[in-house]
């Protein structure tokens, strides 16, 4: 618990088996109130580890996705009545210590939503990210911040922070079942007026740390644009609206 707020970590696993303990391990504790593991299908001992820690799994019987796990880490965090919900990846890319800071400025009340970013503290390459990942990452958050009206440094970190009266006004199920789910929510984010804030977050790459390959990489770019185009149509709509009052 941070400032009165309940804090839940959620982690959406798949073939975490190696890292999830570290990554559980690394976390603060004395911050964090509840922590649950949606296993998308792994066929590793992603479960067993989680059940040693004595964490709340819930599996999935098929891989239904990157997306689909969220949704379903977001809807049981809601069922626990937490304030905060902190979305970490459990192969320990990034650093869980600094789930305290980003839920701190959820509990302040200040933001909504808060990004992790990988951008914003110059280390992304010396900390292994490919550097095609990052030429990609700057050209499709350029984009979007012109077509949005935004000024973020990155809307691809898979490190996040939500309020739950964020959370509980989204339907979820709107949003892709796949990688591109994370950059739909964020779109709306935007759009609908969310404070957003940022924090630097350092990152490491490594063997077991989970990343989309070069054709999915693709994929997701196009994804990002198809939502860019809906969210500045969106944004269009808006301020036509707000100007015909």
């Amino acid at each position: 618990m941070i400032d009165g707020a309940s804090v839940t970590v959620v982690m959406p696993a798949y073939r975490a088996a190696k890292t999830l303990r570290t990554t559980y391990e690394a976390m603060p504790h004395a911050v964090v109130d509840h922590v649950l593991v949606v296993d998308d299908a792994s066929d590793d001992a992603t479960v067993e580890v989680a059940q040693a820690l004595g964490l709340d799994c819930y599996v999935h019987e098929e891989n239904r996705g990157y997306g689909a796990n969220q949704k379903t880490c977001y809807l049981q965090a809601l069922a626990t009545k937490a304030d905060v919900i902190i979305m970490l990846h459990p192969d320990y890319q990034y650093d869980p210590r600094l789930v305290t800071p980003m839920a701190g400025m959820i509990a302040s009340g200040v933001y909504d939503v808060v990004l992790g970013s990988r951008i914003l503290g110059g280390d992304a390459l010396s900390g292994g990210m490919p550097w095609w990942k990052y030429i990609a990452n700057r050209v499709l958050t350029f984009i979007q911040n012109i077509a949005l009206g935004a000024k973020l440094s990155e809307y691809h970190t898979g490190y996040r922070a939500y309020s739950r009266a964020f959370l509980e006004q989204l339907d979820l199920d709107r949003y892709s079942d796949n990688f591109i789910f994370d950059n739909q929510l964020l779109v709306d984010a935007i759009i609908c007026g969310a404070r957003i804030g940022e924090i630097s977050v350092p990152t490491r790459y490594f063997p077991e740390a989970s990343s989309i390959k070069l054709w999915a990489s693709v994929v997701y770019g196009i994804g990002v644009l198809g939502s860019t185009v809906t969210g500045l149509a969106r944004r269009s709509t808006k301020v036509l609206r707000e100007r015909q009052r």
